[in-house]
């Protein structure tokens, strides 16, 4: 019998060194988790004439998380441009996207969820229908159910002074809804013009990618800074539409619960339409200052684009959910 060679080569496989990024991810993170929950704890409970630490552990969390991930992409780089990321590894970079995503998915979908139950369960429950006929008239008396909630159930029966059980602070809902039905004109209705530059945002991001895999810089440069321009925009009218609902409106995290799932709702989303923003605007910058990227190798966009396609979807249901129906 003969002895046959092995023809086929294994693809080295580049480990990274021992690293403490990680866990200062984690760090940051946690205490800019940390400090947002303070901030929106004293909002609704808080004393607004003492003073609190909340905006500087959330401020200094999120420096520091930012600079931890920006120290981490940036070694993350390096080892890409010097050929250390095989094939093997890109695919794993591939899949870590994928999960981050889809996790992204899920933490909308419980938000999603909470105003599902909110709308069609406890609201229509609070105001007498099935079981709750009993409840309301002990507790809420005279309350009844429509959404956008104009009316708590606290100011139906006198404020919180008259509420029997469960006073968890004062609340006094909106003069106004976000809602289209609301809106004195379509024109002047800001949701409605946030939809239309982030759906453009997603096709003027697709163009870009179309360039970078055609190898042409100008076009991709171009076209990804056009996207970055429409975030930067969606956020300043975004600011214009919540100072419109603090200061005209009425609304507010104290407004009960559409007040609460409106701004977790958008103000999440706004905070990922800001790191998506910000992840393709230093793609733009490694792309105009580096002149990184080719037609085969440009994942850093790639992933970015990925993200972006995912926070104007997820618009689109929040656009439909939170403003329309």
């Amino acid at each position: 019998m003969s002895s046959q060679t092995p023809t086929s080569e294994y693809e080295t496989y580049y480990v990274p060194e021992k690293s403490k990024l990680a866990v200062c991810a984690t760090i940051g993170l946690v205490l800019s988790i940390y400090g947002a929950a303070s901030i929106m704890n004293d909002m609704t409970f808080g004393d607004p004439n003492e003073p609190t630490s909340s905006w500087t552990i959330f401020l200094c969390g999120l420096f520091f998380f930012m600079a931890t991930l920006f120290g981490w992409f940036r070694v993350t780089i390096r080892e890409n441009i010097a050929g250390m990321n095989s094939a093997q590894l890109k695919k794993s970079y591939v899949l870590g996207m994928f999960w981050f995503i889809f996790s992204e998915v899920m933490f909308f979908f419980a938000f999603f969820g909470a105003l599902f139950y909110v709308r069609n369960l406890v609201g229509p429950w609070l105001a007498g229908e099935g079981d709750g006929g009993r409840m309301n008239g002990l507790l809420w008396e005279g309350f009844e159910y429509a959404w956008p909630m104009m009316q708590t159930p606290q100011e139906a029966v006198g404020g919180a002074a008259a509420q029997t059980m469960a006073n968890n602070g004062s609340f006094t809902s909106a003069h106004t809804s976000m809602a289209f039905a609301d809106a004195h004109a379509w024109y002047k209705w800001l949701p409605l013009w946030n939809t239309i530059i982030l759906l453009s945002s997603s096709v003027t991001c697709h163009i870009a990618h179309l360039g970078i895999l055609d190898g042409n810089r100008t076009k991709f440069n171009i076209w990804l800074g056009i996207t970055v321009a429409l975030g930067m925009i969606f956020l300043g009218l975004q600011v214009a539409e919540y100072k419109e609902a603090y200061v005209h409106f009425g609304l507010t995290l104290n407004s009960g619960i559409y007040g609460s799932t409106f701004f977790m709702l958008t103000g999440f989303h706004g905070f990922h339409v800001f790191m998506g923003m910000t992840m393709l605007l230093i793609q733009l910058l490694r792309s105009v200052i580096g002149k990184q990227f080719t037609s085969d190798d440009h994942f850093g966009f790639e992933a970015s684009s990925w993200y972006w396609h995912f926070v104007d979807v997820v618009w689109v249901f929040l656009f439909l959910f939170v403003y329309i129906l």
